[in-house]
């Protein structure tokens, strides 16, 4: 399946070190990830993934150029977050992690455009399945996606 990972730009270390084990975990289950490909949450998503051997896919608001260094597609929209819709629709699923309102605009889309949505540390918000952490996260996502 194609899982975003969405979360901000900008984390804590407690963040980043939960995004790595999701990103990872994603790999081993043999996920492919997709997220706005930039740092924070999505760097850390990336590196867990990528060093697991899994996909990365970055949907990147601006140039190739701009991607962290663990994303292995690179796709360049010119779009800012106009992206965040691509990344939803080309989803199976989404979890989100800590982020701001451009992190709140993906859970939106995601919902509205009946994706699953599993909330990670993240936004409270009708709709979404909570998770305590990564392993509950992939557990809920393959119940979700009735793997």
């Amino acid at each position: 399946m194609q899982i975003a990972v969405v979360g901000g730009g900008e984390c804590s270390l407690h963040v980043r070190e939960v995004a790595e084990e999701l990103g990872r975990l994603l790999a081993e289950e043999g996920h492919t990830l997709l997220c706005g490909g930039l740092g924070g949450v999505m760097e850390a998503a990336c590196r867990g993934s990528a060093e697991a051997g899994g996909t990365v896919v970055g949907i990147l608001p601006g140039e190739r150029g701009d991607a962290n260094p663990h994303v292995g597609i690179k796709i360049a929209t010119g779009m800012g977050h106009a992206r965040n819709a691509i990344i939803v629709r080309s989803s199976d699923a989404v979890i989100a992690l800590p982020g701001g309102y451009g992190t709140l605009s993906e859970i939106a889309l995601a919902l509205k455009m009946n994706r699953p949505v599993i909330s990670l540390e993240s936004w409270d918000i009708a709709g979404t399945v909570k998770a305590r952490d990564p392993r509950e996260a992939i557990e809920i996502l393959n119940r979700l996606l009735y793997i």
